[in-house]
């Protein structure tokens, strides 16, 4: 009986990859990605407060800026114990339920994320394409159902996922090409028939990933077309400084997310450490990069954060 199906009366363990060849220098690397981590954490955490505290910054565009914030401490959260325990005590085996409760947060907050990618960009649409009917259209409720919905989505979605690696025995070695657990990555490591999960793994990614840049995509050609048609180019550029922002952070999202999607396709001739780095940068990058595009580029949050710290000077008796 315990041998009919592995998958519930013997669940298999997983391994994660370290940095193929640099093994020894494990301990040294953890610094600069603890570091990396810390600076994520600490800057995710400083907008959500900045939002919640500053009156001036409870607008759309800063709402979508904390979901965002959120997101990004959820997948910093999700692939830091695996990531360090690799670095830190070479633990590298993982069971199969705390495998996919991984799998299934980093997915669906990815998903998550780039569907607030898409509001920001409605955003960024509504303010310079009908900036008298902003107030209007980008209402408290508006801004609560789109942020839902982006949720919604991505659990829904990615619900059944687990579901799908469950009903699979995994007979081979189980070492997986990453240091967290990517659904790609498990399915490739099934034994049996994988055409429906592989199938069902395709149309989510154009279910949201490609509908998504579709969106924004269309909503930037509307946003220069309007542009183009404003009257002096002063306007025309303190509009597109309005967008900057989103587009760092679309770019910083969607490149990593793009290559290592590449790179799952053609595996075999790929370098191991190019392979690796990119998985790592996939999500850490985005959490990281985020809170340093806003900080720099956002004159409200430069506002708050020099308010902020003056405040703290004041309290301080400097």
């Amino acid at each position: 009986m315990l041998a009919f199906n592995n998958t519930f009366f013997n669940w298999p363990t997983f391994s994660f990859i370290g940095i193929p060849g640099l093994e020894a220098a494990h301990i040294w690397i953890s610094i600069p990605f603890c570091v990396l981590y810390f600076i994520a954490l600490v800057g995710n955490a400083v907008l959500l407060i900045l939002v919640r505290a500053e009156k001036n910054l409870h607008e759309p565009q800063f709402y979508f800026l904390a979901m965002l914030a959120l997101t990004d401490l959820g997948l910093s959260l999700s692939t830091m114990p695996s990531v360090l325990a690799i670095f830190w005590f070479d633990v590298r085996d993982i069971g199969l339920n705390a495998c996919l409760t991984q799998m299934f947060f980093i997915h669906t907050l990815s998903s998550v994320e780039s569907g607030v990618l898409v509001a920001m960009a409605f955003d960024r649409l509504v303010a310079i394409c009908a900036p008298l009917n902003y107030t209007k259209i980008l209402t408290h409720y508006t801004v609560a159902c789109l942020s839902g919905a982006a949720l919604i989505r991505g659990a829904t979605l990615l619900a059944p996922l687990p579901f799908f690696l469950r009903t699979f025995p995994f007979c081979g070695a189980n070492i997986l090409s990453h240091s967290y657990c990517y659904y790609p990555d498990m399915l490739n490591l099934a034994c049996g028939d994988i055409t429906f999960s592989s199938a069902y793994g395709l149309v989510f990614v154009l279910c949201t990933f490609a509908v998504d840049v579709v969106f924004i995509l269309a909503s930037y050609m509307k946003i220069l077309d309007t542009i183009m048609k404003l009257e002096t180019q002063d306007r025309n550029w303190r509009s597109l400084h309005t967008c900057a922002c989103h587009l760092c952070t679309v770019l910083v999202f969607y490149l990593p997310l793009i290559s290592l999607a590449v790179l799952h396709r053609y595996t075999e001739d790929t370098s191991p450490i190019l392979y690796t780095t990119m998985s790592n940068a996939y999500l850490l990058m985005t959490p990281l990069l985020n809170p340093l595009v806003y900080s720099l580029k956002s004159r409200q949050i430069q506002a708050a954060l020099r308010k902020r710290f003056w405040v703290q000077r004041v309290i301080a008796g400097e």
